[in-house]
């Protein structure tokens, strides 16, 4: 397993020959399906890689394995990620299967929190102006990235469960110096690779807990002179990302307000299914689409791949080889040129193509 460096980027791969070792979670509903079609991709890639190679081992999560044996992520498959050198997870949980407490299956937060993945990088990016519910925008008109704090947050006390009982339920906001640190560093270093941009999102005009989380964030932004870094209120943030979202370059949120977010800057290139994502850290990281697992369409051979397409993209970058960079490249021009074509969709989309057909567009594009 790989050790990252401190700017989240991957180490520079020495040899040219190397096999990693991909966990491959496909996980519940959609997952399999579009997990598939980014393992057929990238063994398609495989060859043209200059020397680098994959070995892909699945392992078993997810609501059927909690139903079998009362675990969704059961210890063999969480050392199984943890020793790998990056996972691939298609998506996991489903409304109808519960805790005792009430709340869903989420396997996947306890990797991040397990795995200490601090660093949640959620990319959009229009490709045709007739995906975007947005008038005049075009293709890369719409490009934004947005870096969110996995481990903290409102998320904290998520385990803390409550009697159904109470008359009293209570979330704690957990903001620390070191994870706000860290979690900066992260966003201006990737303003670095883009345009240079940070705003850092927050509701520091009400909560003592973001006042903090927003001095600590100006504190390290002495540490980029060459960034431009910005603040704006969460409801407010909302409202421009509608009416004026290329204000924006990369956003750096707070757990909870990310995964809203995350939702409404998918919506603006095309829905969830566009949206891919990477949970990083120091040791490990996890690549998988930002949807979930929508039982509705599961099984009908619909579902949108391009998320978890473009999350294995972010993975063959990660990985740092020379080879594996070449083909995050190639893959993120092979999706560009099929979504040029207005008919090349799947349904989420209004088009009529299956998730196997539009990965095979890809290849071709390949």
């Amino acid at each position: 397993m790989k050790s990252v460096p401190e700017s989240l980027q991957p180490a520079a791969v020495s040899s040219t020959e190397r096999e990693f070792e991909i966990a491959v979670l496909p996980g519940d509903g959609i997952g399999p399906e579009v997990c598939a079609e980014a393992v057929r991709l990238l063994r398609v890639l495989q060859p043209a890689m200059g020397g680098a190679s994959f070995q892909f081992i699945e392992q078993p999560v997810g609501v059927e394995e909690y139903l079998r044996h009362g675990d969704p992520l059961p210890p063999a498959a969480f050392e199984a990620c943890r020793r790998a050198d990056a996972v691939l997870l298609g998506a996991m949980g489903l409304p109808s299967v519960r805790w005792p407490d009430g709340r869903e299956l989420t396997p996947q937060i306890d990797l991040r929190e397990r795995l200490d993945l601090y660093c949640g990088l959620r990319p959009v990016r229009l490709y045709h102006t007739n995906d975007s519910p947005l008038k005049n925008f075009h293709a890369g008109d719409l490009d934004l990235l947005l870096v969110r704090e996995n481990t903290e947050g409102l998320f904290s006390t998520r385990h803390h469960g409550h009697s159904v009982n109470a008359d009293r339920v209570c979330d704690l906001m957990t903001i620390t110096r070191r994870g706000t640190e860290r979690i900066a560093r992260a966003a201006f270093r990737e303003a670095r690779k883009r345009r240079g941009h940070v705003t850092l999102v927050d509701k520091a005009n009400v909560m003592p807990s973001m006042v903090f989380f927003r001095q600590v964030f100006n504190d390290v932004a002495k540490e980029f002179p060459d960034v431009q870094a910005d603040h704006v209120y969460v409801d407010a943030a909302s409202l421009f990302l509608i009416k004026d979202p290329r204000r924006f370059d990369v956003l750096l949120t707070e757990n909870l307000f990310g995964d809203i977010l995350s939702d409404l800057i998918a919506a603006l290139v095309g829905g969830m299914g566009m949206a891919p994502s990477a949970d990083i850290g120091d040791e490990c990281a996890v690549f998988q689409p930002s949807h979930g697992t929508a039982p509705d369409i599961a099984g009908k051979g619909i579902a949108n791949p391009t998320a978890m397409i473009l999350s294995a993209a972010m993975m063959l970058e990660w990985l740092g080889h020379p080879g594996t960079v070449s083909a995050a490249q190639r893959l993120r021009r092979a999706v560009e040129r099929v979504y040029a074509h207005p008919a090349h969709r799947t349904a989420d989309l209004g088009g009529r193509l299956t998730t196997k057909e539009l990965t095979d567009k890809v290849i071709e594009q390949l």
